[in-house]
């Protein structure tokens, strides 16, 4: 993998819920982030007392933050319904060279800041509010790794009955 641009990281949500995306605009920095609760099982008889873990028994979550300024009054405006309303759409994060993460997100922050010699801001942030689905990028002549075992290496509808077991997530170096 080479290195690659930050600004390639996209977050892309279905404004509309037909099942197009659209970049959320104006974003200048973007982050998502995996994370498992553990689940501990240690007790009086756990090897030299060093702690343990239950394998596979932890809540998994992801939450998405950006920040940036105002540039597609449509896309905000959409943005602040879904917050106001509390609607669960589905999103899309793009991460180069790496692939791409869909699933259920709630918006579940919105601040808006400016200050007096610049530019008014934005700053938003999202939370997994259900599975994710996660399929690889695949490398140049490849067809893209199917993660699903659907047989065709979109991550799908989340409503859908793949048939093919739990999806593989990435190892991403969390607890």
């Amino acid at each position: 993998m080479t290195v690659q641009r930050g600004r390639d990281l996209l977050i892309k949500m279905d404004m509309t819920g037909d099942g197009t995306f659209q970049t959320i605009a104006g974003l200048r920095a973007t982050r998502i982030s995996f994370n498992t609760e553990t689940v501990d099982v240690t007790s009086l008889n756990s090897p030299g007392g060093w702690r343990e873990l239950l394998a596979g028994a932890g809540v998994k979550a992801a939450t998405i933050s950006g920040s940036g300024v105002f540039r597609d009054a449509a896309t905000d405006e959409r943005a602040r319904a879904i917050f106001f309303a509390g609607e669960i759409p589905q999103v899309q994060v793009i991460v180069p060279d790496f692939g791409t993460i869909q699933g259920p997100f709630q918006i579940t922050s919105i601040e808006y800041a400016g200050s007096h010699n610049g530019e008014a801001t934005y700053e938003m942030g999202l939370a997994s509010a259900g599975q994710l689905d996660f399929v690889a990028m695949p490398e140049p002549g490849e067809e893209p790794e199917d993660y699903e075992g659907d047989g065709s290496g979109d991550p799908g509808d989340p409503g859908e009955d793949l048939g093919g077991g739990p999806v593989d997530e990435p190892d991403l170096g969390g607890e």
